[in-house]
């Protein structure tokens, strides 16, 4: 009776409204969370970067 209860049989059910869609390709998930993090990555530093370059540089004295 407790094995009924855990949460991996739980998920064996269907439940009424339950679409789950079709599943992902190994070159869709790669692409989305592997490619698309360090694609984001790189665009946030690149504009950083080019952010910091803009600014004048203080003078000492």
């Amino acid at each position: 009776m407790l094995l009924m209860t855990s949460p991996a049989a739980q998920a064996l059910t269907r439940e009424d409204g339950d679409d789950p869609g079709s599943g992902l390709s190994v070159i869709e998930t790669l692409g989305l969370f592997v490619a698309a993090p360090i694609v984001l990555f790189a665009v946030i530093a690149g504009l950083v970067i080019l952010g910091e370059k803009k600014k004048p540089a203080k003078q000492q004295s």
